[in-house]
């Protein structure tokens, strides 16, 4: 068993896996996410202070939901993203597609394929001839 303090509110609970809060504590940021959600699709124009305070949500928190791709903004919003590593605008993530598309590449030519095995010709011995002899 691997208990920890709740993050959150510092109860005691049975940790599993992600982020170190306890059940009661995770069902009430999932409300937050969906209130934010809606807040935005409502109002399409908001900053993220903006709707940190109608929300009652901390900014960070609404950064890690838009980097963690769960929260995407449309077009004409007050939020502006940059990709982290070419600075091109983004509406959800933390690089833009190309890069993306550039780190996948980029990885795929990293790993090591298995070459096939090749088929090494085997040198002549003039004394392993097929062919019959005689000794004479």
């Amino acid at each position: 068993m691997n208990a920890r303090n709740c993050r959150k509110c510092g109860k005691l609970f049975n940790y599993v896996s992600g982020p170190p809060i306890c059940m009661a504590c995770r069902e009430a940021l999932e409300e937050k996410f969906q209130e934010v959600k809606n807040y935005i699709f409502e109002h399409r124009s908001v900053t993220i202070p903006e709707v940190s305070e109608a929300c009652g949500v901390s900014t960070n928190q609404i950064q890690q939901w838009l980097r963690e791709e769960r929260l995407q903004l449309g077009e004409g919003s007050g939020i502006t993203l940059f990709c982290e590593n070419c600075g091109t605008s983004i509406f959800t993530g933390r690089f833009c597609e190309k890069c993306k598309n550039s780190m996948a590449n980029k990885l795929n030519s990293s790993i090591h394929k298995p070459e096939e095995p090749k088929l090494q010709s085997k040198k002549k011995d003039p004394h392993d001839n097929p062919k019959m002899r005689f000794l004479g």
